[in-house]
C-alpha cells in the first residue's frame, strides 16, 4: 500500500501547463538598503551598428536581482565615461554612489569582441578591478554575466550566480495530450532550451557537479526510470528501471555515483548507483518509506526523507549505510532536503499550520527558519554560491518559481507567462 500511495503522490505532482517561454523575473522584496551603484553603458564598436546585447543593462539587471545592488537609471547619470581616464570619481561622489563600473566593446583582432571593464570604489577612489573578456557575437550576454559575477565576487567576497543556468519542468496539456519538457534556461531566464520533451510526466532533474549531464525521472511508457542526458549532445541513458519504484535521482559530489530511491526490494529504499561499474549498494533497509536522498557536500553521508517515526521526517545516514539519525523535529512533515555548498544548513519542505513552507535549519544551533510564506510552496534548490533558494510555488492557482535569499529579505518571482512551472533546480557554478 505504502508503495502504490507513493506512485499516487509522485503522479499528482505533476501539474498541466502551457506552452513555453521565456521566465520572467520580477524583483518582489529586497531593495532597501541595497547597495548603489552605476553601470554606465559600454562603449561599442562605430562599424557594427547596434550589438546583440546590451552588456551593460545585462550586467545591471544580474546585480539588482541578487538584492545586494541598487543600479542607478540611466536618465540619472551625471556622466557616461568608457575609459578611466575619463572618470571623475567626485562627480559620482555627489550622487552618492558606492561603486562605479564602466567598459568597452571592441573588436577582437580575430573575429568576436574583446570585452573591458573597470570597477572603481568611489568613496576610496581606488580601482577594484579591470578585465577583459574575449567573447562571440552569441555569447554577449554570457560574457556580460561573467562580468556581473566578478564584480559581485570583488564586492561581496562570494561568488556570483548570474553565469549560471536553472533546469525546470513545464507542460502543455493542449488538445493533442499532454507534452512535458524538461527544460534549461540561463539564471535569467533567457535562452531557453527543451532537454527532453515527453507526454509522461518527467519530474527531479539533478545536475551533474560539472553541469554538463542532468539526471531525472521519467514515467514513459508508464513505468518510472531514471535517466542521464548529455546536455551538449543530447544523449541519454537509462539507468534504473527496475520493478516498482525509480525516483529521485541525487550525484555524488565526484559526479561517479548517483542516490536513488528504488522499491525493487517490495519497499522504498535508498540505493547508490556506481555509474562506471554499475554496482548497486543498498543504502537503507527499513519497513518505512525511505524517499528524496541528497548528499553531504563531503560525500560522507546522505540525508532523506522517512516516515519512519511516523510522519516523514528527515534522517542522516552514512553514504556506505548504517544507522540512521533523525536531524529533524519541528512541525510534523519535513521532506525534500538539501544541503547548503558549504554543508552548515539544509532546506527542505516543512508543514507550518497546515501550509507547506521552505524551512531553513542551520545544523549547528538546531534553529529553523521558514523561508516562505505559501500554502503549497515545494522542491527547494539552493544556488551555487548558497545565497538563494529557488522553489515552486503557486501564485494565483499557476505554477511559478520563487527565490528567496537565506536571510528572507530578498526575494523574486520567475513566472512564464500564463504556463506553469515546477521542480527547479540550480546548476552548479561551473558551465
Amino acid at each position: 500500500m505504502k508503495t502504490l500511495s507513493l506512485i499516487s503522490l509522485l503522479l499528482s505532482l505533476v501539474w498541466q501547463t502551457g506552452a513555453q517561454a521565456r521566465l520572467t523575473i520580477e524583483i518582489t522584496g529586497g531593495t532597501e538598503g541595497a547597495q548603489p551603484i552605476a553601470i554606465v553603458p559600454f562603449a561599442q564598436p562605430g562599424d557594427t551598428g547596434v550589438l546583440s546585447e546590451d552588456v551593460a543593462a545585462v550586467i545591471a539587471a544580474d546585480l539588482a536581482r541578487t538584492g545586494r545592488f541598487l543600479p542607478m537609471p540611466r536618465r540619472d547619470m551625471v556622466a557616461k565615461p568608457h575609459t578611466a581616464e575619463e572618470v571623475e570619481l567626485r562627480d559620482w561622489r555627489l550622487v552618492a554612489m558606492d561603486n562605479l563600473v564602466i567598459g568597452e566593446v571592441k573588436r577582437a583582432a580575430i573575429g568576436g569582441y574583446d570585452v573591458s571593464f573597470v570597477l572603481f570604489d568611489v568613496f576610496r577612489g581606488e580601482q577594484l578591478a579591470a578585465m577583459t573578456f574575449s567573447s562571440s557575437a552569441s555569447e554577449l550576454r554570457y560574457t556580460a554575466h561573467r562580468i556581473a559575477d566578478e564584480i559581485y565576487k570583488r564586492l561581496t567576497g562570494s561568488p556570483g550566480v548570474a553565469a549560471t543556468r536553472i533546469a525546470y519542468v513545464t507542460s502543455d496539456g493542449g488538445l493533442g495530450g499532454q507534452r512535458v519538457k524538461l527544460e534549461v534556461a540561463d539564471s535569467d531566464g533567457y535562452n531557453p532550451q527543451t532537454i527532453v520533451a515527453s507526454g509522461d510526466p518527467i519530474m527531479s532533474p539533478a545536475w551533474s557537479p560539472d553541469g554538463r549531464r542532468l539526471a531525472y525521472v521519467s514515467f514513459e511508457n508508464h513505468q518510472t526510470a531514471i535517466y542521464v542526458q548529455e546536455l551538449a549532445t543530447g544523449q541519454r541513458e537509462r539507468v534504473a528501471a527496475y520493478q516498482g519504484i525509480n525516483s529521485s535521482p541525487a550525484w555524488s559530489p565526484d559526479g561517479r555515483r548517483l542516490a536513488m530511491t528504488l522499491s525493487k526490494g517490495g519497499n522504498p529504499d535508498i540505493y547508490v548507483l556506481d555509474l562506471l561499474s554499475r554496482d548497486l549498494r543498498q543504502v537503507t533497509d527499513h519497513f518505512a518509506i525511505d524517499t528524496e536522498p541528497a548528499w553531504s557536500p563531503d560525500g560522507s553521508h546522505i540525508i532523506f526523507t522517512s516516515d519512519r517515526g511516523g510522519n516523514p521526517q528527515i534522517y542522516k545516514i552514512p553514504a556506505t549505510g548504517g544507522a540512521a539519525t533523525r536531524i529533524t523535529f519541528e512541525n510534523d512533515y519535513n521532506g525534500r532536503a538539501s544541503y547548503a555548498p558549504d554543508g552548515r544548513s539544509i532546506v527542505f519542505v516543512t508543514r507550518v499550520n497546515g501550509s507547506f513552507r521552505i524551512g531553513l535549519l542551520d545544523l549547528s544551533t538546531g534553529i529553523t527558519r521558514s523561508l516562505s510564506s505559501g500554502g503549497l510552496d515545494e522542491s527547494p534548490s539552493f544556488a551555487p554560491n548558497g545565497a538563494m533558494v529557488i522553489y515552486a510555488t503557486l501564485d494565483g492557482g499557476r505554477g511559478v518559481l520563487s527565490a528567496v535569499s537565506v536571510d528572507g529579505v530578498v526575494s523574486q518571482r520567475l513566472s512564464q507567462g500564463l504556463s506553469d512551472v515546477r521542480e527547479p533546480a540550480w546548476s552548479p557554478l561551473v558551465r
